[in-house]
C-alpha cells in the first residue's frame, strides 16, 4: 500500500471522529465553550505522544506512524478550527473564556502528549 493510502485511511476516520465529537458535545453540554474541539486536539495530542515516542524507540514501523500520526491525528486535530473558536470567543467579547479555552489546550496538548509518550515507554 502507498504511504498515501495510509494517510488517506487515517484521516478516512479521524476527520469523522472529530466531526462527532463536536456535534455531541454541542448536543449534550449548551456549551459556549468548545469542548468538541478540546477533546479532538487533546485526544490527538495523547496519541500523538505516545506514537512518536513508540518511533523514537523504533517499536512502531513508518507505515504506523503514517497511518496514526500524520493520517488519523492530523484529521483528528484541528488548528484551524481552534484558531476559529478563540477569535469567535474574542470577537464576542468572552476574553476569560477565550484565556481558559487557550491555556487549557495549549496546556492539555502539551502534557498529554508527555502523557502518551510516557505510556509508550511503559508499553514498550
Amino acid at each position: 500500500m502507498t504511504d498515501w493510502l495510509l494517510v488517506l485511511a487515517g484521516a478516512l476516520v479521524g476527520a469523522p471522529l472529530r466531526y462527532l465529537l463536536g456535534v455531541d458535545a454541542k448536543f449534550r453540554l449548551h456549551s459556549v465553550f468548545p469542548w468538541g474541539t478540546f477533546a479532538a486536539n487533546a485526544s490527538a495530542a495523547l496519541l500523538l505522544g505516545f506514537v512518536a515516542q513508540g518511533a523514537t524507540d523504533g517499536d512502531l514501523g513508518p507505515r504506523l506512524q503514517l497511518l496514526l500520526a500524520t493520517g488519523f491525528c492530523g484529521a483528528l486535530s484541528t488548528w484551524s478550527t481552534f484558531s476559529y473558536e478563540l477569535l469567535t470567543l474574542g470577537s464576542a467579547r468572552r476574553l476569560g473564556l477565550a484565556g481558559g479555552y487557550l491555556l487549557l489546550s495549549v496546556g492539555a496538548g502539551v502534557g498529554l502528549s508527555f502523557a502518551g509518550a510516557a505510556v509508550a515507554d511503559a508499553v514498550f
